[in-house]
């Protein structure tokens, strides 16, 4: 397990390297920049606080930044993306009501696989943080669980670009699935103060793959200009789940999202 947790964290350690030494090589170079915000609906459940499935609307924010490298000759772009969220959600009965935030940022190394000139595939591997909390109002004792985890996973994008009356569009998919990982996740009952005083805190930290944590993320969005402004308007099916130390939970979200593109190229004034 050690060894497990010692090998996630210096390959996440490399790709933050390979980002920087990126950053201080580039002096010129292309940058895709969006911020998208949105509503949506969201199901969670987690069995440390309540047996029961509790749904409600979420409000969520989105921003994005792609930009080219100079790997493999300039054929990899580089994926920073962050988006949060908070929902208010109900049981069933209305009995109770949960309050979640949940924050995730994901860094991604895609090489591009052009197919013709309206359709390009990227591909490649991605380091995906994820934290946040979910308090249940109902709960006298443990009444919030704290989320964190880190993932190394696949990412896949394709984009269609085409023309409608001279006016460019993009339409673009992504898919991300987590593929190995490490989670923090109490045991059943166990209060957060005993995980401070207990000397087995190894028990709460989890090894997680496909088997107990199959999860995905999926973006489609369409990128139109209105005039000088480029649009894009979106849909997230964000579906994160695990079953570790006997519990089960998940978080599933459906957004509808809108915001703006910007397209510019940085350069270094000092070169």
């Amino acid at each position: 397990m050690k060894r497990t947790l010692l090998s996630i964290i210096l390959l996440c350690l490399c790709m933050l390297k390979v980002q920087a030494q990126e950053d201080s090589l580039q002096n010129h170079r292309y940058v895709m920049r969006a911020t998208l915000y949105g509503i949506g609906h969201t199901n969670l459940l987690d069995t440390y606080l309540s047996p029961m499935e509790y749904t409600g609307p979420e409000l969520r924010i989105l921003r994005e930044n792609m930009r080219k490298t100079k790997l493999m000759d300039g054929n990899v772009s580089r994926q920073s993306l962050f988006q949060a969220n908070v929902s208010m959600t109900e049981n069933k009965a209305g009995s109770g009501s949960e309050f979640s935030f949940l924050a995730n940022w994901n860094l991604a190394y895609q090489y591009q696989f052009p197919i013709n000139e309206q359709l390009t595939l990227l591909a490649g591997p991605n380091l995906d943080l994820n934290g946040g909390m979910i308090y249940n109002f109902r709960n006298s004792n443990n009444p919030v669980n704290a989320k964190a985890y880190v993932n190394l996973g696949a990412s896949g994008i394709a984009m269609y670009r085409f023309h409608i009356k001279e006016h460019p569009f993009m339409l673009r998919y992504q898919l991300n699935v987590p593929l190995l990982g490490v989670m923090f996740s109490p045991e059943y009952g166990q209060p957060y103060y005993e995980m401070s005083i207990s000397k087995d805190f190894g028990k709460n930290i989890c090894f997680t793959s496909l088997h107990n944590q199959p999860s995905v993320r999926q973006f489609l969005t369409l990128d139109f200009p209105i005039k000088s402004t480029t649009l894009r308007v979106g849909y997230i099916c964000d579906i994160q789940q695990a079953k570790v130390n006997e519990l089960k939970s998940h978080a599933w979200s459906h957004a509808l999202m809108i915001g703006f593109v910007k397209h510019f190229q940085l350069v270094n004034p000092y070169k």
